[in-house]
This record gives C-alpha cells, sequence and structure tokens, in this order.
C-alpha cells in the first residue's frame, strides 16, 4: 500500500512511474458477483443503515462551481468531502499535530457518511449501488506522520458496513497533505458502480 506526503510526491514519481508501468502490462479480469447491491447475509445497504442505526443527514451543497457527485452511464463520481458534524461545520486539525490517529479516523468515518448522503441524493437509493470501485483518501498532517492509511480505515470501514467485505472494499489511495481546504482533517473522493 502506497503511504505519502504531497512534498514527497514528485521525488518517487520516477519509481511510480515504473509500477506502474508493469501494473498496465497485466490484464485484469473483473469477478462477477451475485447479488449485486445486497451485502454478504442478503441485506440492502439501506437495510443495512437502519441495522447499524445510522441516520443520514442532508448532503453537503457546495459552496462552488461543481457538483458534489456526477453519474455517467454507471458509474458515480464523487466530489471531495470532508468530515461534516451533525451539529455543523467541519472537524478541522492536522493529525499528528492537533488531532490524533483516532481522531482522524473518526475524522474519515464522518466523510464516508457524507459521502453516503451524496450517493443516496443523487442516485434515490443506496441500493442501487453495485459496488465501491475506487477511493482517494486525504489526511492533513504533519510531515512525520506516516499512518495515512489508518485514518482513511475509518471511511474504507463504514463502507465495509454498509455494502458488506466483497461490494463495499474497493481500490484505495490513502495520501498526506500538508494542508487541505479551510484546514479539514480528511477529505475523500470515490467512485461507485451502479445498477441500472
Amino acid at each position: 500500500m502506497w503511504s505519502f506526503h504531497r512534498r514527497n510526491f514528485l521525488g518517487r514519481g520516477a519509481a511510480l512511474a515504473t509500477a506502474g508501468a508493469a501494473v498496465l502490462s497485466v490484464k485484469s479480469f473483473p469477478r462477477r458477483i451475485a447479488g449485486a447491491g445486497t451485502t454478504a447475509n442478503g441485506a440492502g445497504a439501506e437495510a443495512r443503515l437502519k441495522e447499524l442505526g445510522i441516520t443520514l443527514g442532508a448532503p453537503s451543497q457546495p459552496a462552488a462551481p461543481f457538483q458534489p457527485g456526477v453519474l455517467v452511464d454507471n458509474m458515480l463520481y464523487i466530489s471531495g468531502h470532508g468530515p461534516r458534524k451533525s451539529e455543523g461545520g467541519f472537524v478541522k486539525g492536522r493529525v499528528g499535530q492537533t488531532l490524533t490517529l483516532e481522531e482522524g479516523k473518526k475524522a474519515a468515518r464522518l466523510t464516508g457518511l457524507d459521502i453516503l448522503s451524496t450517493v443516496r441524493d443523487t442516485l434515490g437509493s443506496l441500493d442501487r449501488v453495485a459496488r465501491l470501485v475506487k477511493v482517494t483518501g486525504m489526511v492533513n498532517s504533519t510531515d512525520d506522520f506516516e499512518q495515512h492509511p489508518q485514518v482513511i480505515n475509518g471511511f474504507s470501514e463504514l463502507m465495509i458496513d454498509v455494502f458488506g467485505e466483497e461490494l463495499g472494499k474497493g481500490a484505495r489511495s490513502a495520501v498526506g497533505m500538508s494542508g487541505l481546504p479551510f484546514g479539514i482533517a480528511v477529505e475523500v473522493e470515490a467512485i461507485f458502480q451502479v445498477r441500472v
């Protein structure tokens, strides 16, 4: 799993490019999963939310010229979301300085709840999600903090809770940032496959 700070990204570009070239030479065949849209126990995502005692709030409304979610054919692209608190505002701070790893992980989970709100608002129901495809998690952290994947686990574990082990676990990147918009602790963007 790659974990790196934005400041060091360019220095590792050659290694990443070499690794990417190797990956391009391997053909990947998607595995068909029976019962798309349901978790392993047969429950849909909306039913799982109720089982987990989760109530989603209204989705965030962007204060800039972009869409929170864009549906193209059977793929839903979710813009970067932050850790919005139920009482309003966002969790702010830098992990490794003003926030602990556990606080960062909780912020990532809050970000996941906000993304689920956007997905439901866009699709009408979370049961239309076929699977989580790709996650990019960004952590506002100090230069010496190296546990970005553990922070983003807060998001990933929520997706598995809601969509199940197979459908809720997608490809993922977890990276450190020297800063995020408005000082928020975490930002996550995601791609979902949608049942049509």
